[in-house]
């Protein structure tokens, strides 16, 4: 088992602030294992709502909770959204004696509820698959190849992991979209995020999408939204800077996870993906997951103008602005387009992140760095 400390932190951490932590992420990216290993430092009580017996005892549910203590665990709780309004009114009790631990594999915004009806009572912790910090520097191309789910991740070998990839995106669409009450084809939605796979690293372009699937772009956002709000997508905003530029108003998207993006393409191994067109932004996708794992943050961006000047990440951190370029090159050099951005955004740093293996300055502000390096990012940024 590969240990993940910041989490157990984090949700400790929240448990000082809050009654409720939810943990949220998708399907197989170690919740359960979590929250386990949370259960045995202390008393604790485990609801798992796709154990038929557990969601009997819980067919009365204020009966079943009200005179529980310590911890409680209650597993794809997206499964039972009418248990949010009655854990408002048991962590509102005068010396409530218990703390609850939501695990879903949905955002809030697709559990209808959540947010709303425990806002200041609940605090959110997002879990992806392993990352550098977690797996080491050493392991990265491993990492990047298969992803970060663990049942992949630790796979006997490479065929094993594309094996349990393409079981988990039939048992994704198959079983876990429907599970949330969205009753959209399984191969509609697989057609639509093995075009996102096509994508990945582009502009989101609705019309496109739309007339490809032979929809409407209303529609095609939906489905967008629905992959987005499940973690298998990642939406990355752009960001817009008060200057006389025609800026980038879409969004950029990506497939969160390398290892279920080889697996839409059908990239089994390095040598696969080394010669297939989207290894670039492959290498981009998954530097972008490392840097928002890294820093914990959610304030992320890309910037572009329409003049061709771009920035692949924008991060904020404590209020200050810093900058990474994601490069799949044995040297990235110096470029007009990375002082541009330094200059529009008022970076305070901007990094370079390379396979290599030696880090270097291109500038006073524009450092290269290895992908490794990015386990030791937060003290970088300080």
């Amino acid at each position: 088992m590969i240990p993940r400390p910041r989490v157990l932190e984090r949700i400790d951490e929240t448990f000082r602030v809050h009654s409720v932590a939810a943990l949220l992420g998708p399907r197989q990216c170690g919740k359960t294992t979590i929250a386990r290993m949370i259960a045995e430092q202390r008393p604790s009580t485990y609801f798992d709502l796709e154990n038929p017996v557990d969601v009997r005892r819980l067919t009365a549910p204020m009966r079943a909770l009200e005179k529980l203590s310590g911890l409680v665990i209650i597993d794809e709780v997206q499964r039972k959204p009418d248990l949010f309004e009655l854990l408002r009114v048991l962590v509102d009790r005068p010396d409530n004696p218990a703390r609850f631990l939501l695990l879903g594999s949905a955002s809030p915004y697709l559990v209808k509820g959540v947010s709303e009806t425990l806002a200041g009572r609940i605090g959110f912790t997002d879990l992806s698959g392993f990352d550098l910090t977690e797996v080491g520097a050493g392991q990265s191309e491993r990492l990047w190849i298969r992803g970060g789910f663990p049942r992949a991740y630790l796979a006997a070998d490479d065929p094993a992991a594309m094996l349990w990839r393409d079981d988990f995106i039939r048992t994704f669409l198959e079983r876990d979209i429907p599970q949330l009450g969205i009753t959209i084809p399984a191969e509609t939605l697989r057609r639509f995020w093995t075009m996102v796979a096509h994508y990945h690293g582009q502009i989101w372009n609705a019309a496109s999408f739309a007339r490809s699937l032979g929809t409407s772009e209303n529609t095609a956002r939906r489905y967008l939204d629905i992959l987005a709000g499940a973690y298998v997508i990642r939406v990355l905003p752009p960001w817009f800077e008060n200057i006389r530029k025609r800026q980038v108003k879409a969004p950029k998207i990506y497939i969160r996870d390398s290892g279920v993006l080889h697996a839409l393409l059908q990239l089994q191994t390095l040598a696969d993906l080394q010669g297939h067109p989207k290894l670039g932004s492959s290498w981009e996708g998954f530097a972008i997951e490392q840097i928002i794992g890294a820093l914990e943050t959610r304030n992320t961006y890309f910037w572009a103008t329409h003049a061709g000047a771009e920035l692949d990440l924008l991060i904020l951190v404590r209020g200050k602005r810093f900058g990474f370029e994601l490069k799949y090159a044995d040297a990235p050099a110096r470029r007009r387009s990375m002082l541009i951005a330094l200059d529009d955004l008022h970076l305070a740093h901007l990094w370079v992140v390379y396979p290599g293996d030696q880090p270097y300055d291109l500038d006073d502000k524009i450092s290269v760095i290895p992908m490794a390096d990015l386990t030791r990012l937060p003290s970088l940024i300080g």
